[in-house]
């Protein structure tokens, strides 16, 4: 199966409960908004990624007059999004994917993606086509998830076998050198850590599953993963235990950037 297919798949099964497990999520967006400039809301917005409409509906909150279009690869997220903003008749919702976007050149002011680009492999391709559509001078605002995401489930399975079940996230020199390969100026990085825990490693494999997060891209096993190998991944994954329980980090990148 294409890495991309299953990636739409894993979306769309988890539209139903992903809100019930997305509060980093939430914050992640709030705290992304907060890094435009005064009064550089305006005009025509795109929410890339937009799942199942929050970062959407702060776009609205914010600029309640401009055009909004949300763009999702899964149909059951913008689904959820549209009936939870049915209010707001400025928004309009494509289901596309990120690197062939059904929109004319130099037509999008804004474009704001909270946590999803991390899924557009490589990045280059889909860098190249924010800026075919953005207006010259118009932003990019979007977080990714950075290296050190989920240091400790990657470490705790290298402990068991050689494949990869963590998908390996861009660092921030890397993020520099594709934005300027693609042609954006005055890039502005803010990192942090944040890390979250769980009284169980099941509980993290849980929440990344309903939060539609648990493909990997590249380097997977072909085969499904034992329950011998499981029971092995939490027995390591133990060493990491904290007083607050299992501890998941998650780097957070933030990126202000311009055509």
């Amino acid at each position: 199966m294409l890495a991309k297919t299953a990636i739409k798949q894993a979306f769309a099964g988890a539209a139903n409960h992903y809100d019930s497990v997305a509060d980093l999520q939430r914050r992640a967006g709030i705290a992304l908004l907060k890094q435009l400039p005064n009064n550089s809301l305006g005009g025509n917005l795109l929410d890339l990624g937009c799942g199942t409409g929050f970062l959407t509906g702060e776009l609205f909150a914010k600029a309640p007059k401009s055009p909004i279009i949300a763009v999702d690869i899964a149909l059951p997220m913008l689904q959820t999004a549209r009936q939870k903003l049915l209010a707001a008749s400025n928004i309009r919702y494509i289901c596309a994917d990120a690197e062939q976007l059904p929109l004319a050149s130099h037509s999008i002011d804004t474009i704001c993606s909270n946590l999803a680009l991390q899924w557009c492999y490589p990045l280059d391709k889909v860098l190249q086509e924010l800026r075919r559509v953005l207006k010259p001078g118009g932003w990019l605002l979007f977080s990714t998830f950075g290296n050190q995401s989920l240091q400790e489930l990657a470490a705790a399975w290298r402990e068991v076998d050689h494949y990869r079940h963590v998908n390996d996230f861009y660092d921030l020199p890397s993020l520099q050198q594709q934005l300027q390969q693609a042609g954006f100026v005055d890039s502005q990085f803010q990192q942090t850590l944040q890390q979250s825990h769980y009284p169980q490693v099941l509980d993290l494999l849980r929440e990344l599953k309903q939060l539609g997060a648990g493909h990997v891209i590249q380097g997977r096993n072909p085969q499904l993963t034992s329950k011998a190998r499981l029971q092995a991944m939490q027995a390591a994954y133990e060493n990491h235990r904290t007083a607050q329980g299992i501890p998941a980090t998650f780097d957070i990148i933030n990126i202000l950037t311009r055509t």
